[in-house]
């Protein structure tokens, strides 16, 4: 397995620091609000990381956070009138059904940060006692001028416009311009739990690293996330974490996606161009056909999401349904024979190890669409043809073989049909076709008998 390694800016080969186990570790969402596409394509193509690792044998476990309490979440309650903690658990429970939708299940366990309380406060007082931290009014604050080695990861020490600021914390009593809150003082109305520093609640940054810390120790094998969290967010953790530990790197391998744009231009309210997975799928899309646009770019690279795009995106997703379902529909003078598939599945795998090339594998994958569709499937090799449909779904995740059966009803349709074709019964043909597509499913003719697909 190649990865592109932000720490180190090159692609490198990856070997885990414990033979076949991998620990992974990717920032979950701030359950405040609806999860966007933007989560949608770092949480698809994270999901796919993790399903490759374990297809190359790797003992894959997955973390993710779940940050159920900050200021957003905070404002949000305020804003509706509830308390934060029926808030957090609505959009929780939303952001794990959209996850489910876009068939993202790798994840092995989601930790939310106030489940993490005392991990949180034993951190922070190892950087107190270290002299990494310091208390103001406000709360209990890391001083960067004590970790020689920050700005490792991004490379630099300024915000930029594209950084995820909303969070940098704000106080004249600070030692350094970019120093940041690790534990805020409670604020009357604020939830708040008891520590030897001073009653509170948690800063963004430490909860991450107070929770991998917890599952995998100082030092763990791959970190993912969007590109906007490097600086400072990642930042802060390598700081926090290596200060603490006295132990580098804290990560081996950092996995960064790119941004997802609307229409050429970022993703924002105020612009009027924002949209949730939820209303997405509500217009009727296929949620497998937003996990297919995703993995139609590479995931380091932006995303433009236009609704054309995602169209095409969809009628690339019916034409592998329409592959898939051929599993049903093999012909003794087919032409595709299971060497083509075991060389399909090689090159798909091995584009995939290649940084997690997905557009290579879906080419891959659409030539071989391309040669059943003109050469059909030898009956000779169906059971290998199922194989390496479960392969596929497993590894792309994109459900393809619950999408290729159709009932018992709908074959005896198609069976009369062809009958009637035989007879050359034109009227009865159509007849038999309309009643198929009231069912949702559409016939084509081919060389090899009659190929349906889901409309």
């Amino acid at each position: 397995m190649k990865l592109y390694n932000t720490l180190s800016r090159k692609v490198e080969d990856f070997t885990p620091r414990e033979s076949k186990k991998v620990n992974l570790f990717v920032c979950g969402p701030t359950v405040y609000d609806f999860s966007h596409l933007g989560h949608a394509k770092t949480y698809t193509q994270m999901d796919v990381l993790a399903r490759v690792l374990r297809q190359q044998d790797y003992d894959v476990f997955y973390l993710q956070n779940i940050t159920d309490l900050d200021d957003k979440i905070i404002a949000r309650a305020n804003e509706k009138n509830v308390g934060w903690e029926e808030l957090r658990a609505t959009y929780e429970a939303e952001y794990y059904t959209d996850m489910e939708r876009l068939n993202n299940t790798a994840v092995t366990e989601y930790a939310r940060a106030t489940d993490h309380i005392a991990d949180i406060i034993s951190q922070i007082q190892v950087l107190l006692d270290k002299k990494h931290a310091y208390q103001i009014s406000d709360g209990i604050y890391f001083e960067i001028s004590t970790f020689t080695d920050y700005g490792q990861l991004s490379g630099r020490s300024e915000v930029q416009a594209n950084d995820a600021q909303t969070r940098i914390d704000q106080s004249d009593e600070k030692r350094g311009w970019n120093d940041f809150c690790l534990w805020k003082f409670s604020k009357p109305g604020e939830p708040e739990w008891e520590a030897p520093f001073g009653k509170g609640r948690p800063g963004w940054h430490i909860e991450d690293t107070a929770i991998t810390e917890h599952f995998f120790g100082p030092q763990y094998d791959i970190h993912g996330g969007a590109v906007d969290l490097i600086f400072p967010h990642h930042e802060a953790e390598v700081t926090q974490m290596e200060s603490a530990s006295g132990k580098n790197p804290m990560v081996q391998t950092w996995v960064h996606t790119g941004f997802l744009n609307i229409d050429n231009t970022k993703m924002s309210k105020s612009l009027d161009n924002f949209y949730t997975i939820r209303e997405v799928t509500e217009k009727g899309v296929d949620p497998m056909a937003i996990r297919l646009f995703m993995l139609q770019s590479h995931y380091r690279s932006p995303i433009n999401f236009t609704w054309d795009n995602l169209g095409a995106a969809s009628n690339r997703l019916q034409t592998y349904r329409a592959m898939a379902g051929q599993k049903w529909q093999t012909h003794p003078d087919g032409i595709v024979d299971e060497n083509q598939l075991q060389v399909a599945k090689k090159d798909m795998l091995t584009a995939l190890s290649d940084d997690l090339n997905t557009p290579a594998a879906l080419t891959i994958l659409s030539q071989l669409e391309t040669a059943i569709d003109k050469g059909g499937i030898n009956t000779a090799c169906q059971d290998a043809y199922i194989d390496f449909l479960s392969w596929l779904d497993d590894t792309l995740g994109l459900k393809l073989s619950e999408n290729a059966n159709i009932t018992d009803n709908q074959e005896q349709i198609i069976a009369a049909r062809q009958q009637a074709r035989d007879a050359r019964d034109w009227a009865q043909s159509d007849e038999l076709r309309n009643q198929l597509i009231k069912q949702g499913i559409s016939l084509k003719d081919s060389r090899h008998g009659q190929i349906w697909n889901r409309l």
